[in-house]
């Protein structure tokens, strides 16, 4: 049984979501949680990682539960290099663009780059995407929740 169960994909999924939230739960008692009504820096992600935990608990009761499937490969049998180069590239994109030019540029570059690792994807859909998301994340995160990071910047 313990044989089966360490060639299921869901039992490596749980495993690691479980331990990440174990992580963050333990990693957000460092900061203030405050309480309900007033809370502290360190509540939300006190409150996540219980959450991934609880669905990493889920997830490996599940590759309990059920029997060993037919594809149960843990990584996939056509590596798609170029793909998680473009979903990789699109978060350091928005990290750096972010720090130099601003939330619109960093934000249309981390939505167009990491449009493209799909494999369907064109340049029109990438670009379409990516003004339809900036434009609603900019309309969100500046104006709604007034978030303190410029829209445009010019250098460090």
């Amino acid at each position: 049984m313990f044989d089966t169960l360490l060639r299921k994909r869901d039992f490596y999924a749980g495993m690691l979501m479980t331990l990440l939230g174990i992580g963050v739960t333990f990693n957000a008692t460092t900061y203030t949680l405050g309480t309900l009504m007033h809370m502290g820096p360190g509540m939300f992600p006190f409150l996540l990682g219980i959450v991934l935990t609880g669905l990493g608990l889920t997830i490996f009761g599940t590759a309990l539960a059920t029997p060993l499937g037919e594809d149960e490969h843990i990584l996939p049998r056509q590596r798609e290099w170029k793909a998680w180069g473009f979903i990789l590239a699109g978060p350091i994109s928005f990290i750096v663009l972010g720090e130099f030019f601003g939330m619109v540029p960093a934000t249309f570059a981390c939505v167009f780059v990491s449009s493209l690792g799909d494999r369907d994807s064109t340049w029109k859909g990438s670009f379409l995407l990516a003004a339809g998301v900036t434009f609603f994340g900019v309309l969100l995160f500046a104006y709604v929740l007034q978030v303190p990071f410029p829209m445009f910047r010019w250098g460090h």
